[in-house]
């Protein structure tokens, strides 16, 4: 990270380290089984105290992300993983996970992408990544379409939610702080690609809808999809220096997603399920969005 902080919702550090340490299992960069670097080392780079690291790390334990064992570290046993077909997995190499599939979709001309998720965060890192291939003259793409469909968070939700207390709207507000950050953040780069004159075409279009997402969902240039169904957990979150509480949330970093594909066989089920995930979506943000 280069010394500069990472970015996270709320402004808490530990839950910033958190979930820094998540993306990073998800996209790869500790896979299955792989040995997390040492506390001492991720304090030197997050540029955070040993006792932060340590509090993120027991989270991702808690979450069943990691395993940490007394003077052997932490070894990820859990990472997101992508069901698709054996062709289109060898053709990523064998590593089957989301960042791969956004990179084929942005090295296309046109690039076309909506998306349905509980919050922006996870698609503004994946778009940065793309904005550094793009700087680096790797990809060219004309245009870029992006329609984004997020819950409002201003009316109730059944989660995220403190536990034992629905009354309460910390989670909420704590929702709405990670979406409108992650969501500027977005914009800016977007909107960086355009004025620099590196993408002459950009159209970004975010939405919010009376829902709270079930699923996550990506449909790349109106031929492929991505879908997970969001798991409903309890977790500890932390919402300050001292104050713990009990959550149910969605943990979308891990959910498991499967990848469907259009074919030249309208009457496949993968062709059916991309234009039934097109229909539905064109159906929210036409009569559901505002």
């Amino acid at each position: 990270m280069n010394g500069q902080q990472p970015r996270g919702g709320g402004g808490n550090k530990v839950q910033q380290i958190a979930d820094e340490l998540r993306r990073r299992v998800t996209d790869g960069t500790y896979p299955l089984q792989s040995s997390l670097p040492s506390q001492r080392d991720l304090v030197d780079e997050l540029g955070v105290s040993r006792e932060t690291v340590k509090r993120a790390l027991r989270e991702l334990e808690d979450e069943g992300w990691i395993a940490t064992r007394p003077n052997s570290g932490s070894r990820v046993i859990k990472t997101q993983r992508i069901h698709t077909s054996a062709a289109r997995a060898g053709r990523l190499g064998g590593v089957v996970t989301l960042g791969p599939f956004i990179g084929e979709a942005f090295e296309q001309e046109e690039v076309t992408l909506d998306v349905y998720t509980l919050t922006s965060e996870t698609l503004d890192k994946h778009v940065r990544v793309q904005m550094e291939r793009i700087q680096n003259g790797l990809i060219a793409p004309r245009s870029i379409t992006l329609r984004m469909l997020l819950p409002d968070s201003t009316g109730p939700l059944p989660y995220p939610r403190v536990k034992d207390d629905p009354e309460d709207l910390r989670m909420r507000d704590r929702l709405r702080t990670i979406t409108e950050l992650y969501t500027a953040s977005l914009l800016e780069t977007l909107d960086y690609l355009r004025t620099e004159n590196l993408v002459p075409s950009v159209d970004v279009r975010i939405r919010y809808t009376p829902l709270t997402p079930a699923f996550k969902l990506y449909l790349f240039n109106d031929v492929e999809v991505l879908h997970g169904m969001y798991e409903i957990v309890e977790r500890p979150v932390s919402l300050g220096p001292d104050e713990t509480i009990t959550a149910l949330d969605a943990l979308g970093l891990g959910t498991t997603l499967t990848h469907h594909e259009k074919t030249e066989d309208l009457a496949a089920p993968g062709s059916v399920f991309v234009d039934g995930m097109r229909k539905w979506f064109d159906s929210v943000w036409n009569r559901l969005s505002v």
